[in-house]
């Protein structure tokens, strides 16, 4: 099997893994938003599931990423499977310590922590919050260490467990939301927090015999005596601190919708897990597929490492391109559709619906730069350089931040919009400052290993392809309110592109298929690579 293969191989386990994973997560989100709607039972949820989930994203996959994989995978590459074995132990125990300690600051800390990112919630609502918080804190640090067990499983080229062991989680609240369905809105999120913490056990138990098999023995106790340990510990801090102005920065996005209102929390939320579908399904898939090759190509030659990473960095660059633009057109021309399908039900409305098309807007500018500047943050990982991302990020980060208040308080006065489309505004900058930090990604890489080639000619007839699809799907849906009359989105547009008064779900489904047709045979039609050897994999596979 050549490298290539072997890569989208890879890649499409990860994605498969990621795929069943988010297919399960969609229906927990689309059980939520049933019976809590998008009011203060949806952002008591949000708010209390985001603030411990900050520990997760610290310490979770994307710093064992940046500092554990490199180092683990180029022991592995050169076949010294004992040493392999001391670093995982060590970290393991490393780990288990840090979040221990976390975990117990963050529980005592709870009620600031929920004063800070959620100022407004007063009396019972924060009493609830605050409660939950401290259940879920010690859950979030049993994800951390199932996030060790990825490393390793990755590593390994065990793409798929990985990526598909928060089934578990998301299944186990499943659970809750079916069986606790008759009780009250208050009472039911408490339940879904007890769901939470059985859920990451159960996440973080089903990787562990895998892991057993591929590692064999080995001593998890946290110790520094091994160069290679240390040299993990040298690239997590840097890596550790880059998660956390990402997370400051999340943090600050879920303050500024709070200065808004409650609905704002939710809508922010539901949003983003939207946005994040095609991140983790296309971006996630393909650069954790290829930072463990990365890894072992950065131990070659200079000449020899150069070459290998421009690529897997040009072949991955192009199977982004072919999934995550038309996912962009998507979010920008059908973004009610998608929240049509994947959210409309009971409390959530047609008009809960028009305000999350309005923040995927914001998302689709930004979901090219996201995730090709993932995928350039692995190359600097595989190189051991945590430096150069962290110190991107942080520019990227204060620059939200800055921007992020005016956006959201100020902009939408200016341009006499009403105060709760402020929350549009706060997509719209991350948009704006991811660009900025793949730009700046891509021309320090482009100093290390030289220029990466880029196909302009296939990219082209992509955005062809896209916009073709897109423009077609809003005009058969145009044209569809036009005979049906349009649904009620209250005061978000009117009848403004409005979807037709028709079932929700065939409806939303019959578009967006015909998106995906639209595009697909565009893609063939016009020519591009990857639209070819898809279909060629699947006749194969018959």
């Amino acid at each position: 099997m050549t490298e290539p293969a072997k890569s989208g191989r890879s890649a499409a386990l990860v994605a498969l893994g990621i795929l069943a994973s988010r297919l399960v997560g969609l229906v927990r989100q689309r059980l939520l938003a049933h019976s809590l709607g998008n009011g203060v039972a949806a952002a008591i949820w949000s708010t209390a599931t985001r603030i411990p989930n900050v520990l997760q994203n610290l310490l979770g996959e994307g710093v064992l990423s940046a500092s554990f994989i490199p180092v683990y995978a180029g022991l592995r590459a050169q076949k010294k499977d004992d040493e392999a074995r001391e670093v995982a132990g060590a970290i393991f125990g490393i780990l288990a310590l840090v979040v221990s300690v976390i975990v117990g600051v963050g529980v005592l800390a709870t009620p600031a922590l929920v004063s800070l990112i959620a100022s407004e919630f007063e009396g019972a609502t924060r009493a609830l919050t605050i409660s939950m918080v401290r259940l879920i804190f010690p859950a979030t640090g049993v994800l951390v260490l199932s996030a060790w067990c990825l490393g390793i499983l990755n590593s390994h080229q065990r793409f798929f467990l990985s990526y598909a062991a928060p089934v578990a989680w998301n299944g186990v609240i499943i659970a809750v939301l079916v069986i606790f369905r008759h009780e009250s809105q208050n009472a039911l999120v408490e339940w879904c927090a007890w769901g939470f913490v059985v859920g990451s056990v159960a996440q973080f138990a089903v990787q562990l015999p895998s892991v057993w098999r591929v590692l064999g023995r080995f001593s998890p106790r946290p110790s520094l005596e091994a160069a290679s340990v240390r040299q993990v510990v040298k690239g997590f801090v840097p890596a550790l601190v880059a998660r956390g102005v990402v997370n400051v920065s999340s943090l600050v996005d879920l303050a500024y919708a709070g200065l808004i209102d409650p609905r704002a929390v939710s809508t922010l939320t539901n949003a983003q897990t939207i946005a994040l579908l095609p991140v983790s399904l296309f971006g996630m898939a393909i650069s954790a597929a290829e930072l463990p090759q990365m890894s072992a190509d950065a131990v070659k030659s200079t000449d020899e490492r150069a070459k290998a990473l421009r690529d897997r960095l040009a072949a991955g660059l192009g199977r982004l391109a072919f999934f995550l633009v038309p996912s962009a057109v998507a979010f920008i021309a059908l973004g009610d559709l998608i929240s049509g399908v994947l959210l409309e039900s009971g409390r959530f409305t047609a008009a809960d619906s028009r305000l999350i098309w309005y923040v995927l807007l914001g998302s689709g500018v930004a979901l090219g730069a996201q995730t090709s500047g993932r995928l350039y943050s692995s190359a600097f990982y595989a190189l051991k350089d945590t430096r150069t991302p962290l110190k991107f990020a942080t520019l990227r980060v204060g620059l939200g931040i800055a921007l992020g208040y005016y956006a959201v308080r100020i902009l939408p006065g200016q341009l006499g919009l009403p105060v709760d489309l402020g929350v549009v505004f706060i997509t719209v900058t991350t948009g704006v400052t991811a660009w900025v930090e793949y730009t700046l990604l891509r021309r320090a890489l482009t100093r290390e290993i030289g220029v990466v080639p880029r196909n302009r000619s296939q990219t082209v007839r992509v955005w062809v392809a896209a916009v073709v699809a897109g423009a077609g799907a809003l005009g058969v849906k145009v044209a569809l309110t036009a005979r049906f009359g349009a649904r009620e989105v209250g005061e978000w547009g009117g009848t403004v592109l409005a979807p037709p008064a028709l079932p929700v779900l065939p409806t939303s489904l019959g578009l967006l298929g015909l998106f995906c047709a639209i595009y697909g045979l565009g893609c063939l039609s016009l020519g591009v690579t990857q639209a070819s050897a898809l279909v060629r994999r699947v006749l194969r596979r018959r």
